[in-house]
């Protein structure tokens, strides 16, 4: 029997952050999230039970169907779910797969691209320093550009590294990452472009 994942929401739109900023993908948001940040924009997707369950060969059919090459699986947090036989299927099917996690939960799966996003609200396990491909650290205040310093110098040499503003308060966390690297030119900005532009 097919595996079933709640999901949220899903929707071919571009990737707003990050390494691939600018990129069509496929989002697949699925429901469950035990981390709790207090400034989470998606708080409807904690709850993995009023979500329905769709089966993972209808969610790649919808992926190949949109005639995106890529697919990012976020959440919530997407780690609480075994996701191995979705990747399969996606890689069968010719997508590359790109995964977007706080780091709580054992990773699964096959993974062209993995973006860590750890949050002070729940600790990330050590796994995720060594096999991530970026580093992505949401600053809410000044403090959190230590908090996430700390975190870049765990991870591995060839990780990209990027402070990404809180929306909300993004007029004053902005200037406060352009301050910071400027002088330590390993960092770079993320912005959420697809909310600048106006799509999903």
């Amino acid at each position: 029997m097919a595996s079933l994942l709640p999901v949220m929401e899903q929707f071919y739109t571009i990737q707003g952050e990050g390494a691939f900023t600018g990129t069509p993908a496929y989002f697949v948001r699925l429901g469950g999230c035990d981390v709790g940040c207090f400034w989470c924009d998606v708080k409807e997707s904690w709850d993995a039970d009023v979500h329905p369950k769709i089966a993972v060969e209808e969610l790649v059919q919808n992926v190949v169907e949109s005639g995106s090459k890529i697919v990012i699986v976020t959440g919530g947090e997407p780690c609480m779910h075994n996701l191995e036989e979705l990747t399969v299927r996606l890689k069968e099917a010719g997508v590359r797969t790109h995964i977007e996690t706080s780091g709580t939960h054992p990773l699964t799966g096959t993974w062209d691209w993995i973006t860590f996003s750890p949050k002070k609200f729940k600790e990330p396990l050590d796994e995720f320093y060594k096999v991530s491909h970026e580093l992505k650290v949401i600053v809410y205040n000044k403090h959190d550009i230590e908090w996430g310093e700390g975190h870049g110098d765990r991870m591995h040499a060839d990780a990209q590294l990027y402070f990404q503003p809180e929306w909300d308060v993004r007029d004053n966390s902005i200037p406060i990452i352009l301050n910071h690297i400027r002088e330590n030119a390993q960092w770079r900005i993320s912005l959420q472009t697809h909310k600048y532009i106006g799509v999903q």
